[in-house]
């Protein structure tokens, strides 16, 4: 028996551009019944029942609205919630555990916001009953023998007290007027303000409106206010986003605090470094996304991780990717025998009120991606626009070549669809075979053609903006924090198709990011920014990865190593045996000690 799913992506689904093929071509309809319809936006409306699950109107639609999923009939029974007709179904919930880390991951789309949504009683789950909402004895009912009976009943009844860092900090600006520190002496229930001003590095912006608040900044600030209140539960979605890598640190402190004190913490997370380092257990969220998410049992923060890379869960027996994920263990570039240089500059000094970048000369290869590192407001992206020609030196020399340059912060103000986006930048050249290979397809981008671009999402903007950059025909790709929005999975994929787009093209690439594992993956030599924050930066200029990674983590005092199971970057837990002995050596960044073991 199979539980079958019928959804449909409306923003796609253009009857207007399309001759209803769906409709046509459906053999239910065809024998007089009436599985496919159209409803009163004219959007296609599909009869989960009568549908026989044959697919043809998912071939049959020109722009890929139409997804049909057969699961099985079990699962079908334990559905949470469902937002209505043809639309997405969550499975199964987290259990919240007392004085734990319990990290939730999964790709964009499967539903980790909604599950937050759910357990901490904002939502109100439906059982897939979208046309006649249950009471609570029934929700009470379906989560009988379950710890999450309790769970619900203390939402019931009004008695769970939950605080809650939502993913669109931005919106604090939209609700608040005032100052930071006002907003979180208002909301300070455990007479803490002081604490977390120091703890996250604020005492420099908490006495500024809210409004005027960089994005890291306004990301601290959200984390302090929900972490100052009084909750038995705190959830934090996204909470390192915008944030350096230092600021990280000191929010991962902050939420494992509240752990330690005996609180129960739900955690939302793509940087899988922060999600490994802060988590004490994981619940994949696996599916189809915007079509369904099923929540799995708990499993060991390393474990946890490794399943998702895998793509399979043996406890459950599910595989839910068809290939895994891996990394590749290889010998460091020797950036003294590489292909000569696309770009050369001399020392650069460029100054501001108040601020002054001062960078040393280097060059860029070419066949070569160099990443960018440091601390928020050291000049990380005015060393960029330099480059690209934004920005003019008060002092130094710079080759002038084409630069395609990706902004930190992304508008999508386009009038029309992905595809005449992209046609109207590359023309006939995205027919292109290779770039269709080395883009276009890894990154998803074939199945965005026909969103407009002003309905994109977070992560579906940030990768059209990528493709814009790599489509362009120039010397050197500047790509700046492009990770921001993007899943865990989708990381992965990004930073070696960058790497594998430039070595094959012979181009150079800047790629500035605060996730330490994508600049890990991407990168053949590093560029580390120091100084003083918003006073001055200082640029070194471009190092061995192997070098400026060790240098770089010596600085924040944490260490790396290799999982053995699955290859992938590791930071020890502080203090750890393995983090005393790579300390002591001097090793803290793992290819420093065991690459050439690997390539023996």
């Amino acid at each position: 028996m199979t539980h079958r799913i019928a959804a449909l992506d409306k923003d796609s689904c253009l009857s207007k551009k399309c001759n209803i093929e769906c409709i046509k071509f459906c053999p239910v309809n065809k024998d007089g019944s009436e599985c496919i319809v159209l409803d009163g936006d004219g959007k296609a409306l599909i009869s989960e029942p009568l549908c026989t699950g044959c697919g043809i109107c998912v071939k049959k639609c020109p722009f890929d609205a139409i997804t049909i999923l057969n699961l099985a009939e079990e699962l079908g029974a334990e559905k949470v919630h469902q937002y209505g007709v043809n639309t997405f179904r969550l499975y199964h919930l987290p259990t919240p555990r007392v004085g734990d880390v319990v990290g939730l991951v999964g790709r964009n789309g499967v539903g980790k916001t909604s599950t937050l949504n759910i357990i901490s009683g904002t939502l109100k789950p439906n059982l897939g009953q979208y046309e006649h909402e249950p009471d609570w004895d029934d929700i009470l009912d379906f989560f009988s023998g379950t710890e999450l009976k309790s769970h619900f009943k203390k939402i019931a009844n009004g008695n769970l007290r939950v605080s809650i860092k939502p993913q669109a900090v931005y919106k604090v600006r939209d609700v608040w007027n005032g100052s930071g520190i006002d907003l979180l002496k208002k909301v300070d229930e455990r007479s803490i303000s002081s604490q977390l001003i120091d703890e996250l590095n604020l005492s420099e912006s908490i006495s500024r409106k809210v409004s005027d608040l960089s994005g890291g900044e306004l990301q601290r600030l959200a984390v302090a206010v929900t972490a100052a209140k009084d909750a038995d539960m705190y959830l934090f979605d996204e909470p390192s986003s915008y944030n350096d890598v230092y600021q990280r640190l000191a929010v991962s402190k902050v939420i494992q605090g509240l752990a330690d004190s005996g609180k129960s913490v739900f955690l939302v997370e793509h940087d899988m470094t922060f999600l490994d380092y802060l988590s004490d257990s994981i619940q994949i969220i696996y599916g189809d996304a915007g079509v369904y998410g099923v929540v799995s049992s708990v499993l060991p923060s390393r474990t946890g991780i490794n399943v998702l890379l895998d793509g399979y869960l043996p406890g459950e027996n599910i595989r839910f990717r068809d290939a895994k994920v891996s990394f590749d263990v290889y010998a460091p570039l020797d950036i003294e025998n590489v292909s000569p240089p696309l770009v050369r500059y001399s020392k650069l000094i460029k100054k501001f009120p108040g601020f002054t970048l001062k960078v040393n000369s280097g060059e860029l290869p070419s066949g070569q991606v160099v990443g960018v590192i440091g601390a928020n407001a050291l000049g990380k992206t005015t060393f960029m626009k330099l480059l690209a020609g934004l920005e003019k030196p008060e002092k130094g020399d710079l080759e002038t070549v084409k630069v395609s340059y990706k902004p930190q912060y992304l508008t999508g103000k386009f009038d029309g669809d992905v595809r005449s986006l992209l046609y109207s930048i590359a023309g006939d050249k995205m027919n292109d075979p290779l770039l269709e290979s080395d883009v276009i397809n890894p990154l998803g981008i074939h199945r965005l053609y026909e969103k407009t671009v002003t309905n994109l999402s977070g992560g579906e903007l940030q990768k059209v903006a990528i493709a814009m950059t790599l489509i362009q025909d120039v010397d050197v790709y500047a790509l700046d924090e492009p990770s921001a929005f993007i899943d865990i999975e989708d990381r992965i994929v990004l930073a070696k198709a960058i790497q594998k787009f430039v070595k094959s093209r012979g181009k150079s690439a800047l790629v500035i990011d605060h996730d330490i594992q994508l600049i890990d993956i991407v990168s053949d030599s590093l560029i580390i920014f120091t100084g003083n924050a918003a006073v001055g930066g200082i640029a070194s200029s471009p190092i061995p990865k192997v070098e400026g990674m060790n240098k770089f983590l010596k600085d924040l005092q944490i260490t790396y190593r290799r999982d053995v199971e699955s290859g992938r970057p590791r930071v020890n837990k502080m203090d750890s045996r393995l983090d005393r002995e790579q300390k002591s050596s001097g090793m803290y960044y793992y290819l420093a000690k065991n690459y050439q073991e690997a390539n023996m």
